[in-house]
């Protein structure tokens, strides 16, 4: 039987119904709160709106899809399908997004695809369907499961938020893998939706905290000083070696240059003197 998650009295009875089959999650919805219900707009339009919103901030997602969304109103696939490339690339649209619009709108308007039915589905087979188009890939699938859908049991296995705030909650040894996190999902089937919204109240509610120690952490001067103050002292310790062959050098020098000046003195006295007693001879002499 699938669950669906349309009310957030739905949500409620979803996440009480998971802390009273795992207790693990007790103390997580202490600290998180009960999550707030969140919905997309379902059918192609919403999977659309994810495509547009793929690899981007969530201000560049939303201008995006403004543009798009309001220049196809009504936005169907069929119009979609029609629609130039050029155009859409205007728009904001990558060529690799545009290309998997046009697929996606060729398989609703074709009938090969029925984005409805996937909402009774078991989570798995519907997320399969979805992975199978192109530039649909696991992640993409899931959040349109949960949120556009409300499919209850959808799992966002590659989401780092959920994967994070689980290695922090159920005190594991490292973030879990997209491989680890489907065995660590299996006892909440199947309200393994409502899960995800659970764990993703607990990220904001522990990023918050962790974030103004994260903060405190960040802008502590003592590792930087330690390094700073090594750095001078070996270039002291350098110099100051350095310091007592320089002056010796510079004495020396100096001590060279007087003796010289000294010797060309005392050479040119005794030429003087020489000259003068030569003259007082050459005087007797006449």
């Amino acid at each position: 039987m699938t669950v669906h998650l349309d009310t957030q009295a739905d949500l409620d009875d979803a996440i009480h119904a998971l802390v009273r089959s795992d207790p693990r999650l007790g103390p997580v919805l202490e600290t998180a709160g009960m999550p707030a219900l969140r919905r997309r707009e379902p059918g192609f339009a919403g999977l659309a709106a994810i495509v547009c919103g793929q690899q981007l901030s969530t201000k560049a997602a939303a201008a995006i899809w403004g543009r798009v969304s309001t220049t196809f109103d009504p936005f169907h696939h069929d119009v979609v399908k029609k629609a130039r490339a050029d155009r859409l690339g205007r728009l904001g649209l990558s060529a690799a997004k545009i290309k998997s619009l046009k697929f996606i709108a060729r398989e609703l308007s074709d009938e090969r695809l029925n984005l409805d039915v996937l909402a009774e589905e078991d989570a798995d087979t519907a997320h399969a369907t979805l992975t199978r188009l192109h530039g649909i890939g696991p992640w993409t699938a899931d959040i349109y499961l949960l949120f556009c859908l409300g499919h209850g049991d959808a799992w966002p296995a590659g989401d780092l938020a959920i994967q994070e705030a689980m290695r922090i909650g159920l005190g594991l040894k490292s973030r879990p893998t997209v491989k680890e996190m489907q065995p660590l999902a299996e006892p909440w089937r199947p309200l393994r939706g409502a899960a995800a919204h659970l764990w993703w109240s607990y990220y904001h509610a522990i990023k918050k905290r962790e974030g103004v120690i994260a903060g405190a952490a960040a802008t502590s001067p003592k590792p930087p000083a330690k390094k700073t103050l090594a750095k001078k002292t070996l270039a002291n310790r350098t110099i100051a070696k350095k310091k007592p062959a320089q002056p010796k050098s510079v004495s020396n020098s100096k001590g060279v240059l007087n003796k010289s000046r000294v010797a060309k003195s005392s050479a040119k006295t005794a030429k003087t003197a020489l000259r003068k007693t030569a003259a007082k001879k050459a005087g007797a002499r006449k």
